[in-house]
């Protein structure tokens, strides 16, 4: 009776291991994320990827044909890299709004690389190099463990090949009558095969390499203005960074920012100016910054990084072009370039400022170290403080409000300071450097971002009541989806102030609301705002109102 007894109790663990080894593979191709987070959780599903393989090892194993130890490594490393394309695939969408594109995104695997490189120490990213390559290894020991209790179950037991093959057999069966007709029941529930998220990354793939992406990239709208209406006005295009239309739609977001607005409303009130808002639809989601910049300045929509690279080779028309033939000084400030930008040939600019040139000496704040308050007083110093000078066309795309979101800056009441090496006292320096990101609330820390923002341009306004400019703040796409929220919209706010009644009734007519809150849907998507603003800058009663835009210097 012992033996007996020690038999049936080994068939029992050994069996139990294979329900593991099967309910950790099948988990490893079907988890779903745990929005908005890193997480993931399994919701109940199979994979039909899962159920075909096992069909082949029982078809293999009844022929008798033994699946070697090279085979089942392989086998391993392909399961790896199955969970590791589904993780992306279903934590993009909750981290950045958008599903992954191995095309648009791997290039900018360097650029993170850098960015870390910049902030973290040798022993921080050491440390993330080891996790990494434990976490890679337990996943693999894991599939290499299960894949051989799996295998090792049909080698030896027929039962177990006959039953667990044929249960899979009609599983694959579902799986296609499922796909084949709508009114098969999704019973059981299946997961979208991850071979098929690699399918439709080859496919992204082989559409730009053959070209077939870009051939339909639009010729240049017509930019027309001869600017008569801003008569000699500065005008600065500023791109809030991850200025969303979120701040509005999330009530405890608005609620948090109404103070901030309304100081800023005063301050536009108090100055002489008014302002006109609206919402318009960004082509990005959560980063990649460069697409809104490019479909602003050419009047194009760009949505995706091939379209970039593509335009940018090209002699087109631009805002900057527009300001440049009719005499405008134009200038790009940006202050999050540390490195060479020969993009900016592109456009024209007459001088680029980068974050070498603004000579920060202050505390380093964030991924991008330079305060937006820093780079308004510099601005101001440098460029329009300056006379007689020519008017100026400035893009100016703002840092502070950048993921992680943390630590913000204390506003500093006195602009003369911003431009030493010592720009804050003590105390309000120390209680700002203690404030680190929390990963799993960055809500909290992007209104905070915000907040700085409106403060410091508020501050800004009432510094410089004297400035004759049109000033143009807008988002440049929504913050992350862990902050902007599940399904938030493509859409972000766009400001103008000026001073100038007419400038402002010409964008009301077409669709822009009186004040800073923006109500109703997008207006448009952002690349027609460049048509929107050139009219408004126009003034008809001269002979010259309809001047096509001349190409780059």
């Amino acid at each position: 009776m012992k033996p007996v007894a020690s038999g049936g109790a080994s068939i029992a663990w050994r069996g139990a291991r294979v329900v593991l080894a099967l309910i950790l593979l099948n988990g490893a191709l079907t988890f779903a994320n745990v929005w908005p987070t890193l997480g993931v959780h399994w919701r109940g599903e199979l994979s039909v990827e899962l159920a075909a393989l096992l069909v082949l090892l029982a078809l293999i194993h009844t022929r008798a044909r033994p699946i070697g130890r090279r085979a089942l490594a392989l086998l391993s490393v392909l399961f790896v890299l199955l969970a590791l394309g589904r993780y992306a695939d279903v934590t993009s969408p909750a981290l950045y709004g958008r599903p992954v594109n191995l095309y648009w995104d791997l290039p900018h695997v360097g650029e993170v690389i850098g960015m870390l490189a910049r902030v973290a120490t040798l022993w921080q990213l050491m440390g993330l190099c080891l996790v990494t390559l434990v976490v890679l290894g337990v996943l693999y020991l894991l599939a290499r463990w299960s894949l051989g209790q799996v295998d090792e179950a049909l080698r030896l037991h027929r039962v177990a090949r006959v039953g667990l093959g044929s249960l899979c057999a009609l599983l694959v069966a579902c799986f296609l009558a499922q796909q084949l007709s709508d009114r098969v029941p999704r019973v059981p529930r299946f997961s979208i095969p991850v071979s098929q998220t690699y399918g439709v990354q080859v496919a992204r793939v082989l559409s730009v390499v053959s070209g077939s992406a870009t051939r339909s990239l639009p010729p240049s709208p017509l930019l027309r203005s001869n600017l008569g209406a801003l008569d000699g006005d500065d005008v600065l295009l500023i791109f809030v960074e991850s200025y969303g239309r979120s701040t509005y739609d999330r009530p405890e977001f608005a609620a948090y920012l109404r103070p901030a607005r309304e100081r800023l409303q005063a301050a536009i009130h108090d100055t002489g100016r008014d302002v006109v808002s609206a919402f318009v639809t960004s082509p990005t989601f959560g980063g990649t910054s460069v697409l809104a910049h490019l479909s602003l300045l050419t009047g194009i929509q760009v949505r995706d990084t091939r379209s970039y690279r593509l335009l940018m080779t090209q002699h087109r028309p631009t805002l900057v072009s527009v300001f440049h033939g009719a005499g405008y000084r134009t200038i790009a400030f940006m202050p999050g370039n540390q490195h060479p930008w020969p993009e900016g040939s592109f456009y024209g600019f007459d001088h680029i400022y980068g974050a070498g040139q603004l000579d920060y000496r202050g505390p380093k704040f964030g991924w991008w170290h330079i305060p937006d308050q820093y780079s308004f007083a510099a601005l101001d110093m440098d460029e329009l403080q300056p006379h007689p000078r020519r008017p100026l066309f400035v893009f100016f795309p703002t840092l502070s409000t950048h993921m992680p979101f943390r630590p913000i800056p204390p506003l500093q009441p006195d602009w003369s300071r911003m431009l030493s090496a010592h720009p804050y006292d003590a105390a309000p320096l120390q209680a700002a450097m203690a404030k680190t990101p929390r990963w799993t609330h960055l809500g909290e820390s992007y209104v905070g971002a915000v907040q700085y923002f409106f403060d410091t341009f508020t501050s800004f306004l009432r510094r410089r009541p004297d400035e004759h400019a049109v000033l143009i703040l807008l988002g440049d796409h929504q913050p992350a989806s862990s902050v902007s929220g599940e399904g938030a919209s493509w859409d972000v706010p766009v400001h103008v102030i000026a001073s100038r009644p007419g400038i402002l009734a010409a964008l009301q007519a077409e669709g822009f609301k009186a004040g800073l809150t923006p109500s109703g849907p997008a207006i448009g998507n952002m690349n027609q705002l460049a048509q929107w603003l050139l009219a408004a800058f126009n003034d008809p009663s001269t002979p010259d109102g309809t001047l096509q835009a001349p190409l780059p210097p």
